[in-house]
C-alpha cells in the first residue's frame, strides 16, 4: 500500500515545478510501478499495466494480450526458413501480405479461439486484460527501474507540453532573452525552451548581446530527438505587423486593418492600412498622438524607418500612396502588371529613394512593376536596377515568395 498523503504532496510539487497536469504525473508513476512489477515478478515480453487508487493507496495490476488470428502470425515452417536464411547471411525477405506478420508470444498474444473462451464477443485486434496478483516487496533493481521510468516519462510529458504550447504560438510574437551568440545563429531563452534565430532571419546590422530582451516572431516549431526546436525571426515582415497589433488597439477591435506590408529588415518598411469604421483615420491610428505608437515600434526594430500609407482599392491611388513621401502627378496602368508613375523633376529622387529603395518597396507593397518618370521622360524603368548591382523589384518579389515557400 502506498502512502497517499505523501504521494499527493509529491504529485503537487512535481506538477507545479514541471508545469504539468497532475493526471500526467500520476500516469508516469503508474507506468513506473508497472515497470518495477515486471522487472521483479514479470516475464519477458509481457505488457503489464498498473492502476493506483488515490483514495486507498492500493495498486491493481493486470496483463494485456493482443487477440490475433492464425494468418497474422508466422508458422513454425516460416520461422525455420527465416532462421536458415539469417544463418546463411541472406537478406530478409519482406512478406507479400499487406500487413507484416508477427512472432507469436504467449505473454503478449492470445489466439482468437482462446480469447473467446475468456470473453464473449471479442474480435481480432482487441486487447484482453488478465488480473495479476498485487505485490508490495520490490528489490533495488526494480526500484531503480521505476525511478528511471518516472524521469523518462516526465521528460516526455514536458517535451510534449512545450511542443504543444509553442505550436499554438506559430505566427505570433513572443519575448526572449539572448542566451548565446554564435557566428551562424543566436540562441534565445524562451522560458521553457530555447529558440534559434538563424543568420538569414537576423536583421542586417543588428547586434545581439547576452541578456538582451527582444521581441521575436515564431516562424515554425519542429520536433527533434533532442526536443522541440523553435525557429524564430527578427527579419520577417509579420514581425512589424505583430508589433503594431501590440501598440494599436484599433487593430485588435477590427476598426483598422494592416492590408499589406513590404520590408527591408533594418532599413525601411512600408505598411498599408485601411479603416473599417467611420471617422477612424487609419494612418493617424497607427502613428498615434505625437507619433508615440509608431515610435515604439521603430525603437523595438532598432531605428528601422516605417512609412505608413493608406490602402486604396484603386490601383492608381494605391501606387500613388505607395510612392510616398513623393508626390505623384499621374499613374498609368499598363499591360503585364506594369505601371508608370509620373512625378515632378524635384520629386524624382524622392520617389526612387536611396539606391532605389522607395520604388522597390512600393513595387513589393502593391504587386505592380513601377516605372517612375518625369514628364520629360527622365527616371527609372521597372526592369532596370536602381543602381549597379541592385536587384530588380520583381527579382526581390520572386525571392521573397521562394523564401516564404521554403518556410
Amino acid at each position: 500500500m502506498i502512502d497517499i498523503k505523501n504521494l499527493t504532496v509529491l504529485l503537487d510539487q512535481i506538477a507545479e515545478e514541471k508545469g504539468l497536469k497532475k493526471e500526467r504525473v500520476m500516469e508516469a508513476i503508474e507506468q513506473a510501478i508497472a515497470a518495477a512489477y515486471k522487472k521483479e515478478y514479470g516475464q519477458r515480453g509481457q505488457a503489464i499495466k498498473a492502476k493506483l487508487n488515490t483514495k486507498t493507496g492500493n495498486v491493481e495490476f493486470w496483463q494485456e494480450k493482443l487477440v490475433v488470428a492464425k494468418d497474422m502470425i508466422y508458422s513454425d515452417e516460416e520461422l525455420e526458413q527465416m532462421k536458415e536464411a539469417r544463418e546463411k547471411g541472406e537478406p530478409r525477405q519482406e512478406p507479400s501480405e499487406e500487413k507484416e506478420k508477427i512472432r507469436f508470444n504467449p505473454e503478449r498474444h492470445i489466439m482468437l479461439a482462446d480469447a473467446k473462451k475468456e470473453k464473449a464477443g471479442v474480435d481480432v485486434g482487441d486487447e484482453l486484460e488478465f488480473k495479476l496478483e498485487p505485490k508490495e516487496d520490490y528489490g533495488r533493481i526494480a526500484a531503480q527501474t521505476a525511478k528511471q521510468v518516472v524521469l523518462q516519462k516526465i521528460r516526455e510529458a514536458e517535451r510534449e507540453t512545450v511542443l504543444a504550447e509553442f505550436r499554438s504560438k506559430e505566427g505570433e510574437l513572443i519575448s526572449g532573452l539572448v542566451q548565446r551568440v554564435e557566428p551562424r545563429m543566436v540562441f534565445f531563452d524562451l522560458g521553457k525552451t530555447v529558440g534559434i534565430l538563424p543568420r538569414e532571419e537576423q536583421v542586417p546590422g543588428e547586434f545581439y548581446r547576452p541578456g538582451q530582451r527582444l521581441k521575436l516572431y515564431v516562424m515554425r516549431v519542429e520536433d527533434s530527438p533532442k526536443g522541440p526546436t523553435i525557429f524564430i525571426s527578427r527579419a520577417h515582415p509579420k514581425l512589424v505587423t505583430k508589433l503594431f497589433e501590440l501598440e494599436v488597439p484599433e487593430i485588435g477591435v477590427g476598426s483598422v486593418e494592416i492590408k499589406a506590408i513590404a520590408r527591408e529588415p533594418g532599413s525601411r518598411s512600408k505598411v498599408a492600412v485601411d479603416s473599417h469604421a467611420d471617422g477612424v483615420d487609419p494612418v493617424g491610428s497607427m502613428v498615434g498622438q505625437r507619433g508615440t505608437r509608431v515610435s515604439a515600434v521603430i525603437n523595438e526594430l532598432g531605428g528601422e524607418k516605417i512609412d505608413i500609407i493608406e490602402w486604396a482599392d484603386d490601383p492608381d491611388d494605391f501606387i500613388s500612396h505607395a510612392l510616398s513621401p513623393a508626390k505623384v502627378l499621374q499613374v498609368e496602368l499598363q499591360d503585364k502588371n506594369r505601371a508608370k508613375a509620373v512625378v515632378a523633376e524635384d520629386q524624382l529622387s524622392l520617389a526612387i529613394g536611396r539606391e532605389g529603395q522607395n520604388v522597390r518597396l512600393a513595387a513589393k507593397l502593391t504587386g505592380w512593376k513601377i516605372d517612375v518618370r518625369t514628364p520629360e521622360g527622365k527616371g527609372i524603368g521597372a526592369d532596370l536596377p536602381a543602381q549597379a548591382g541592385e536587384k530588380k523589384p520583381e527579382e526581390e518579389e520572386s525571392e521573397e515568395i521562394e523564401k516564404e515557400s521554403g518556410r
